[in-house]
């Protein structure tokens, strides 16, 4: 389309870049500042400077097109003719601002831009901070000189790292229920790693009366004698892992040899090649898988020193131990395991010498295991022997008969058969209960003066409480093993008893040798100061003899070595009271009658005192 005469003159000839004009480079915003002011300094035409590109850092944007040393294309309208002459009357600040706007005027450019600069805002700001933070903390350390980048990139990483953390913490633990997030934790002191295991008060109300005999266990166990650890292992209780405890986590002096891919240990006694354990990773199920009371007492003598000769038998002592567990709990988790396919064929069931007839101890199951079983028809077998198995397995079975049911009425078996237990429980040299793990480890550590190397674990989520039950559910398990929840209650007040006796016990025993120590070291002080009073009534005394002569009466001229020879003996002998005021009363009556000092008694007597008062 030709364009009008007046447009056409209006635009004049084509633009043609100037003589001298720097030549356009590839890459126009590579242009160094000598260049760039070069050319602002000597007169250009309109193309030189279109020809001159973008200032540095200037985007083109998307839509944008570079301007061409072409001449300008016909416009549609005189306006637009009108434009390049227009533009070209304009300073040349003016035309590269215009040319910005221009090319800037693309929305991808501008938000691409702005968060650009924004971040480098931000980083910039937050680089500040940082860096005041630190040399806050760290001035002496950064008082140096500035941070360089290498600095600042470490700052960075440690506080996202710090970040990270915060972020993790927050969703492992949230909320006040860490006890890593609570501002008690930096100003209370240690609690008590034995307080509340189970969540519940530490102090309780007794409902059962015990003699100071039944809550102070305290067995004389010599490892290196002839006496005989015998743990009862009751299915579900925790017993494995008690059992792995005495095996491997006791401080001995010859530790048990536990080799990999072996479930037994040897735990001999020190030097000899005899076993101080009866259990299922000493000596393993000699006695039938998971023996009884009953079994237990009739077996462990024979299969201990069934092959000496009677007369060469030693008399040792058998010290029953055993773990009991919250009955709800312990079935459940009887019927979890019953479900993977545990059947307990390989129990014997012994008792007065035979193992019970299939009349007398039905099967609940006709296959090869119980798998897969609901909980309701493990509970309808009338011959489930997980129903009170605690006080069946802790109860001498012959006192009713073992498993014939016809010898006496129900009734008065279920009560011979939970006195029985009651009786061979509170015996036993020691139980524990799964419930309190900390206190099971405290108790055995005191009845046996034997300690474990590290604490044992307490674990709340277990197989059983991850099954939800109804109450109407809970109610029947609760009647099924109503012998084992009465026998629980029992043990549990018993235990709780025995723990707290025992801490008691040991508070009184501290406070006693605390007061021994005081009165101790009152009685020596108020020694040395009459043997200080009667030293310098003897030098006064002393005064007119010759040195030769004081030599010779005082053989050792160091008191400050007597006085730290005494210091020795009166440690040594803190044990004894009565001795010690036995040397009080004889060196009261000669301590005026002899004068052993010099001038440097007075030196050794404080250090003396000083010593006495660091003791205290």
């Amino acid at each position: 389309m030709a364009l009008p005469a007046f447009a056409a003159g209006a635009l004049g000839p084509p633009l043609q870049p100037e003589q001298g004009a720097p030549a356009r480079t590839t890459c126009p915003r590579r242009h160094s500042r000598v260049e760039a002011e070069l050319a602002a300094s000597r007169p250009v035409s309109v193309a030189a400077s279109v020809r001159a590109g973008p200032p540095r850092g200037v985007s083109l944007g998307f839509n944008s097109q570079p301007l061409q040393d072409k001449p300008p294309k016909a416009f549609s309208s005189l306006a637009g003719a009108l434009r390049a002459p227009l533009f070209a009357l304009l300073p040349r600040g003016r035309r590269r601002r215009m040319h910005d706007l221009r090319r800037r005027w693309d929305l991808g450019s501008l938000c691409r831009a702005l968060l650009t600069r924004g971040l480098a805002a931000v980083g910039h700001s937050l680089k500040h901070v940082l860096s005041a933070i630190f040399s806050k903390i760290f001035g002496p350390l950064a008082s140096v000189g500035n941070m360089d980048e290498k600095s600042n990139k470490l700052l960075l990483a440690l506080v996202m790292l710090f970040l990270f953390a915060v972020i993790v913490l927050q969703y492992v633990c949230p909320g006040t229920e860490c006890q890593l997030l609570r501002l008690q934790a930096f100003s209370s002191p240690v609690p008590d790693p034995y307080r509340s295991e189970d969540e519940s008060s530490a102090r309780f109300v007794p409902r059962y009366n015990f003699s100071r005999g039944d809550l102070l266990r305290k067995v004389d166990f010599d490892i290196k004698g002839d006496d005989l650890i015998v743990f009862l292992h009751i299915q579900k209780t925790g017993g494995t892992t008690f059992g792995r405890h005495l095996v491997r986590n006791i401080q001995l002096e010859q530790p048990c040899e536990c080799r990999v891919g072996q479930k037994k240990c040897t735990c001999h006694r020190p030097g000899k090649r005899e076993t101080w354990l009866f259990s299922r990773f000493s000596t393993g199920w000699s006695c039938g898988l998971h023996a009884d009371w009953t079994e237990l007492t009739s077996c462990v003598p024979a299969v201990v020193d069934g092959k000496r000769d009677a007369r060469l038998r030693p008399s040792r002592n058998f010290h029953y131990i055993t773990i009991l567990r919250d009955p709800v709990s312990r079935y459940l988790s009887e019927w979890r395991h019953v479900q993977r396919g545990a059947t307990w064929k390989a129990s014997l069931h012994v008792c007065d010498g035979r193992p019970p007839t299939s009349e007398e101890l039905p099967s609940c199951y006709t296959g090869d295991d119980w798998s897969g079983c609901p909980l309701k028809e493990f509970m309808d077998c009338p011959y489930n022997l997980a129903n009170n198995r605690q006080v069946r397995m802790l109860s001498d079975l012959t006192l009713v008969g073992c498993y014939n049911l016809s010898v006496m009425p129900e009734k008065q078996r279920n009560k011979v058969l939970l006195e029985s237990a009651k009786s061979n429980l509170k015996h036993m040299a020691f139980f524990g209960l799964t419930e309190f793990q900390r206190k099971t480890q405290y108790l055995f550590e005191k009845t046996f003066n034997m300690n474990f190397i590290s604490p044992f674990t307490q674990y709340n989520t277990t197989r059983a409480s991850s099954v939800e039950i109804n109450e109407e559910i809970q109610k029947r398990i609760e009647g099924l093993n109503f012998l084992d929840m009465e026998l629980y209650s029992y043990a549990k007040d018993l235990f709780l008893q025995r723990y707290q006796f025992m801490r008691q016990k040991e508070h009184q025993d501290a406070r006693r040798k605390r007061q021994e120590q005081r009165k101790f070291l009152k009685g020596r002080f108020l020694q040395t100061h009459f043997q200080s009073q009667g030293q310098g009534q003897g030098q006064g005394q002393s005064q007119s003899q010759s040195p030769g002569q004081n030599l010779s009466q005082n053989p050792n001229p160091n008191p400050n070595q007597n006085l730290t020879q005494n210091l020795t003996q009166n440690l040594t002998h803190s044990s004894n009271p009565n001795l010690t005021q036995r040397e009080n009363r004889g060196s009261q009556k000669q301590g005026s009658g002899q004068g052993q000092g010099d001038s440097g008694t007075s030196n050794g007597t404080n250090d003396y005192i000083g010593s006495v008062e660091t003791w205290r």
